[in-house]
């Protein structure tokens, strides 16, 4: 894996909805963990969801039941629909990749990040 690019980010209302996709290069990224991050301004980086190698998930409380994160292994894709979103969900989202045993946001590939903003 080489590069993570991100896009898919933008300004909705809140209730609305945005698809994130993160395209990765390379020829193994079935193998490797991956997940999605965000940061908001003068806050600290935290993890939103993550999905590894196998298919299993794993999410932050603050967004499960809105968002869900899946990949598509024959096109190198990460996804992360985003539902019912909320002002406070308004953050820089990065994904990220790493390969097992995955430390998911302490080492691997970060993309540059796609702007979301949630207007109240």
């Amino acid at each position: 894996l080489v590069q993570l690019v991100e896009s898919g980010g933008g300004s909705v209302q809140a209730g609305g909805s945005l698809r994130l996709s993160c395209a990765a290069s390379g020829d193994t990224y079935s193998t490797y963990c991956m997940g999605w991050f965000r940061q908001a301004p003068g806050k600290e980086r935290e993890g939103v969801a993550r999905i590894d190698w196998d298919g299993s998930t794993r999410y932050a409380d603050s967004v499960k039941g809105r968002f869900t994160i899946s990949r598509d292994n024959a096109k190198n894709t990460l996804y992360l629909q985003m539902n019912s979103l909320k002002p406070e969900d308004t953050a820089m989202y990065y994904c990220a990749a790493d390969l097992p045993p995955c430390q998911l946001g302490t080492r691997g590939y970060w993309g540059q990040g796609t702007q979301v903003t949630v207007s109240s």
